[in-house]
């Protein structure tokens, strides 16, 4: 999947083809102002789109090579001074035409948007808004997306596996995207929900820290350096690609190898709440919707704080196959509705082999923080309050129809305490009852006993004599312990 034609095309951009002004001032203007700058223009000249066609060229030439099949050939230097001599605006449209996506555009037309659990009502046609309401919703919204964390591609890091990789251009990008989820989970623990990020300095210490959290190297907790070491068990290696449920476990594993066997105890809290990788059954080896179980959740809570009875912080990861090939089309609706919850935390996930970043839904579109952006690395210190952090935020609103998004992909919650974790239950056992028998998860507060199907009965193993554990098969369908079965559901192996 590291041959995919997005992923090639998307890797040769730096930050400022990309982004606007971070401070408010730049987007006061309002939405028209920002669909203006996202109109394309005429089409390229020919030397432009000459000088772009050569762009995928090399990138494609830069994937092959790291898999030992070819090697750059001495066109290299010429193609890159083609390159830079060309505008990139042609190229940034012809690898959205390939992902299928657009830019900004935010409608004033359609309903209000959601962006991980705040509402933003911006349409001119709701009769009980006002239009300066509206335009004050719109500049909100765009202060709310560029305070998020943006986690992209960088160039320059120390070398990492063995082809001595110093970037990750054509394979991070899903490695990135779940960079993106935790960070907005310890902003939120840290920061709150309602942190947007100032336009002075000196920065916030705790915004600093996080940041360095992510950095580009081992001293960083967080890097894609740690996260690849974490991760072989589950085959994620230095230019490869894995799916959303590997990539979940990696966080798990690293999150237990720093509490378990890390001296420092700044570096022991480096994520400050329990990480909760739900699957289902049989820790997805039989597929079905996931399910989260209450008193796993809070036994995992309760040694992380030892015993205390508030409850620890809690990021719930939840790895989900919604369909074959496609998505299924009516776990649209339920995907759409998780951004309603105040616990929301997005969706790792995107087109098939480009993964990205989504946070926010409006109608039927997904809007997205994009990780095929190749930046240098910037190393940003816990002590320097002055930092330029520019590259860490993402002003351009981009959006790809939740009907398209591939099949694979993980939701993320976080709830900061124990009555947080039960009003979000409780919103996912409403969630689960609407879903017409296909629920994306659902919850239960404990592990039932697993059940042995054999010809025409079915033994109950929990270790009751007599016949109060046998039933005849006929009777499965009026069996509680499978009402959150579903026979005809497209759910995958985990």
């Amino acid at each position: 999947m590291t041959d995919l034609p997005e992923r090639a095309v998307a890797s040769s951009f730096s930050a400022e083809t990309s982004t606007y002004s971070a401070d408010t001032d730049g987007i006061s203007g309002g939405l028209e102002k920002i669909t203006t700058q996202s109109i394309p223009s005429k089409a390229p000249s020919w030397p432009s789109f000459f000088a772009s066609t050569l762009s995928v060229f090399e990138s494609y030439t830069y994937v092959t090579s790291i898999r030992g099949r070819e090697s750059k050939t001495g066109t290299h230097g010429w193609m890159t001074a083609v390159k830079r001599a060309a505008s990139l605006g042609p190229m940034r449209r012809f690898q959205e035409r390939i992902l299928g996506v657009s830019k900004s555009c935010v409608s004033s037309t359609a309903s209000e948007i959601w962006l991980l659990g705040a509402c933003y009502r911006v349409s001119h046609d709701d009769s009980s808004s006002d239009a300066e309401s509206v335009e004050n919703d719109i500049v909100a919204f765009h202060h709310d997306f560029s305070s998020r964390i943006w986690l992209t591609y960088r160039k320059g890091f120390d070398a990492i596996g063995d082809f001595k990789l110093t970037s990750d251009v054509n394979w991070g990008c899903m490695i990135r995207s779940s960079q993106m989820l935790v960070a907005q989970a310890i902003l939120f623990h840290s920061l709150g929900r309602f942190w947007r990020r100032p336009s002075e300095k000196p920065h916030d210490p705790e915004y600093i820290d996080i940041l360095h959290l992510f950095g580009d190297s081992e001293s960083s907790s967080f890097s894609i350096h740690n996260l690849l070491h974490a991760g072989r068990p589950y085959g994620l290696v230095a230019g490869s690609w894995v799916g959303p449920y590997a990539m979940c476990r990696s966080w798990e594993t690293l999150s237990r190898d720093k509490r378990d066997h890390v001296q420092d105890e700044k570096e022991k809290q480096s994520l400050p709440m329990v990480l909760y990788v739900v699957s289902g059954d049989e820790d997805g080896a039989r597929g079905g919707a996931p399910v989260i179980y209450r008193e796993d959740a809070e036994l995992l809570c309760s040694e992380f704080c030892d015993g205390q009875v508030a409850g620890a912080p809690l990021l719930l990861l939840i790895p989900l196959v919604l369909g074959l090939e496609k998505i299924n089309p009516r776990y649209v609706p339920l995907l759409k509705e998780t951004f309603t919850f105040p616990q929301s935390l997005g969706i790792l996930g995107g087109k098939p082999g480009a993964s990205t970043y989504i946070i926010g839904v409006q109608d039927n579109n997904a809007l997205y923080l994009d990780p095929h952006e190749n930046q240098p690395v910037v190393e940003i210190a816990r002590d320097n309050l002055e930092a330029d952090t520019s590259t860490y935020h993402c002003n351009v609103v981009r959006q790809l129809p939740l009907d398209t998004i591939d099949p694979s992909l993980a939701i993320g919650f976080y709830c900061r305490d124990r009555d947080d974790f039960e009003r979000f239950c409780a919103r996912a056992s409403e969630l689960a009852d609407k879903s017409g028998g296909a629920p994306l998860f659902t919850v239960a507060q404990s592990l039932k006993p697993a059940k042995l199907v054999h010809k025409d009965i079915i033994v109950d193993n929990s270790g009751e004599s007599g016949n109060s554990g046998i039933k005849n098969a006929s009777e499965l369908d009026n069996s509680s312990s499978y009402d959150h079965v579903s026979l005809d559901d497209d759910w995958q192996l985990l």
